[in-house]
């Protein structure tokens, strides 16, 4: 083919888009990289810089120009921007990936899709129910064209196919009830007292963005760069501690087994309220209907010394740090995130209910998490952390967060996004905002 030919068929079939120029030159092709924007380009982001090393990383952002500029070291034909916002619309932005403070993720990830662009957020997907809804049904009427990711990345270790297998398979017989829980304990008093001025190369109003004003102080950032985010995601203001944190991860250990979606009901009990802290120690109990596989069910979530009770006496879960329990008619299967136990009922011992499934038929690999979500912004869109799927798992876990915080256990029309019978906890289920900051620009 000439080439005036090759490019008339190029422009006939829309290859001037991204899923076209992959259908044609196919996946692997030098030409079909993807043109990639990171959004925070140090602690998380630093974890994506191998991922979309094989892309055309045309922009990098940060409100802190020092970690801007350890960015651009590593990709240094990339335009830089300390404003997110700017970032977007750059024109040759395919896709963005999201390593900015929790409580822009559903600002950032909402405004990509508006403007077309592919997106890997990292967890939690939002810092309010409303924002969770938001971002899910912005995702569901652009699913045809978009990838989309939460950054849960141990949901591609081999054991959440395995647990998952085993619960679908029967091996505890009718699933009964479930719990999730985490170990980590980060207390805060309350928001920082004001220390100084910021320094010149921190865009501090930018970095609170939509969240209320509250005075620097260093101490929000005094952490190490796998650590960092760890140092303000307590406070109400700007994350939704570990319930969107270890939660996001550990949860899903659990989610990815049950096929869950959203809860009819949700009720929260744990340290005293601080309206300036998210608690430590909590306990989170949600009501789930049933599906076309399972009977409705309990799903707990348990951290900071709350636990579960233990299935047998010689099992001690509470030296499980982050792990899942599954409780059925025949058994209980125990798992962290990689590995599992089974313990079947007493009189189950035998197991000769259960047939396990031949190795042809376990489900294959998941492979490299962020290279998942590149490949499928490439090809067929499809994603295993989607934002529907996290979505659904975030909106549980803050609903909860709702429960603990007016004290009693609440009722939820999922269908709506409403709190049913109680005006107080409806109320909570948004976040404001401050002036000229929207969810949906």
């Amino acid at each position: 083919m000439k080439r005036r030919q090759f490019l008339q068929s190029l422009t006939a079939t829309g290859a001037g888009l991204l899923l076209p120029r992959t259908s044609i030159l196919g996946a692997d092709a030098p030409s079909n990289k993807l043109n990639i924007a990171l959004l925070g380009t140090w602690g998380r982001g630093e974890a994506h810089f191998s991922a979309i090393s094989s892309e055309n990383v045309v922009a990098l952002c940060d409100v802190n120009e020092d970690h801007l500029a350890s960015g651009a070291k590593r990709f240094p034909g990339a335009k830089t921007y300390v404003d997110w916002r700017k970032c977007l619309d750059q024109k040759d932005v395919q896709a963005v990936v999201c390593c900015t403070a929790d409580h822009t993720h559903a600002f950032v990830a909402n405004w990509a899709m508006n403007r077309g662009l592919h997106v890997y957020c990292e967890k939690p997907l939002a810092n309010s129910v409303a924002e969770a809804r938001v971002v899910r049904a912005n995702y569901l009427q652009n699913k045809t064209k978009l990838a989309t990711q939460v950054g849960t990345q141990r949901h591609a270790i081999e054991n959440f196919n395995r647990v998952r297998e085993l619960i679908r398979d029967g091996a505890i017989g009718e699933l009964q009830e479930v719990c999730a829980w985490g170990d980590r304990k980060l207390p805060k008093p309350g928001y920082l007292p004001a220390q100084g001025e910021p320094p010149d190369y921190l865009h501090y109003d930018l970095w609170l963005g939509p969240s209320p004003h509250h005075p620097y102080n260093p101490g929000y950032f005094s952490g190490g760069p796998g650590m960092n985010c760890l140092q303000w995601n307590m406070y109400w203001d700007f994350g939704s501690g570990q319930v969107g944190d270890m939660g996001s991860h550990t949860m899903d250990l659990a989610w990815n087994a049950i096929d869950a979606r959203l809860p009819t009901s949700a009720a929260g009990k744990g340290d005293p309220f601080n309206p300036e802290v998210t608690p430590v120690a909590l306990t989170m109990q949600f009501e789930h209907p049933a599906n076309d596989w399972r009977p409705a069910i309990r799903v707990s979530w348990y951290q900071g010394g709350h636990m579960p009770e233990s299935p047998a006496p010689y099992l001690d879960l509470k030296k499980i740090g982050h792990g899942a329990m599954f409780e059925g008619s025949k058994g209980t299967l125990v798992a962290d995130f990689n590995t599992r136990v089974l313990l079947p009922a007493r009189d189950k011992a035998d197991m000769t209910y259960y047939k396990p499934r031949a190795t042809a038929d376990l489900i294959p690999p998941l492979g490299e998490f962020q290279k998942e979500w590149i490949n499928a912004c490439k090809g067929n869109l499809k994603t295993s952390c989607d934002f529907e799927y996290g979505g659904n798992l975030i909106e549980q876990m803050l609903l909860g967060l709702v429960a603990y915080r007016v004290g009693q256990k609440i009722s939820y029309d999922a269908a709506v996004g409403r709190v049913t019978d109680n005006p107080e906890a409806n109320a909570l289920l948004a976040r404001k905002y401050r002036p000229g900051w929207t969810l949906n620009g």
